[in-house]
């Protein structure tokens, strides 16, 4: 543990994440640090924001997927705010495109749950005094998803508007097209060959991309889009 002045003041943290026992835990590994204090815990974007307003975090560590406001809105939303709180994302999901997204609404870090223990407090420490933090092994995914979409563009609809299905991944779209056709994750899972919790892992991300909260949306969202079904390729993932 690092020493600090007792004149020193702690900078104040906000833990964001709907699930209690992991949110505890990330404050009681934080609490561990003379540098931070956990001033407060939210379970949802909403809590989160009121709270922000109120105490004025310096640092926010946000999940990504949360009910009602999922965490790169709720950065978007922070970023409106008249404070200066910074937010580093604390997730499950290494998806590059999520990396993307929650840099580009503002995001100043980004670390993997699996990764706390040794990550979370660098990221801590470097995101304080003004830059950027991503672990090792998300920094090639990141700038390898960047340098993609800076080199083809984003891709739109003719419209204009952005089709969020092509943020999708090969086995999303895979996984969404037996959806369509009115699978149970537990078809799913036997027609690709994995898991089903593997299966709700990427039903949760196409939900994140998709900006849906159930899965009646996600598939009125892609025959809207002409999403054309894929035939699954039984690859175990």
């Amino acid at each position: 543990m690092r020493r600090t002045t007792d004149f020193k003041r702690k900078r104040k943290v906000i833990v964001v994440d709907d699930k209690y026992e992991h949110a505890s835990g990330v404050r009681e590994l934080v609490n561990l640090e003379n540098d931070y204090e956990v001033i407060a815990n939210a379970g949802n974007a909403s809590v989160a924001i009121s709270l922000i307003k109120k105490y004025q975090p310096d640092i926010v560590l946000m999940d990504i997927n949360m009910p009602e406001m999922d965490g790169i809105n709720a950065i978007a939303e922070i970023q409106k705010l008249d404070v200066k709180t910074k937010v580093i994302v604390l997730t499950a999901y290494d998806d590059a495109d999520l990396i993307y997204r929650a840099m580009k609404v503002g995001a100043c870090g980004y670390v993997l749950k699996t990764m706390v223990s040794a990550q979370l407090i660098k990221a801590l420490d470097e995101v304080s005094i003004g830059k950027i933090y991503l672990p090792n092994v998300l920094c090639s995914k990141f700038f390898e998803y960047f340098q993609d979409f800076e080199k083809n563009g984003a891709k739109q609809e003719d419209d204009g508007e952005e089709n969020l299905l092509h943020y999708l991944t090969n086995r999303e779209e895979e996984v969404l097209s037996l959806l369509l056709e009115g699978a149970t994750y537990k078809d799913v899972a036997r027609e690709l060959f994995i898991s089903e919790t593997t299966v709700k892992t990427h039903v949760n991300n196409i939900f994140q991309k998709l900006q849906v909260k159930e899965k009646t949306q996600a598939v009125l969202y892609a025959i809207n889009k002409g999403f054309k079904p894929k035939t699954a390729q039984k690859i175990a993932v």
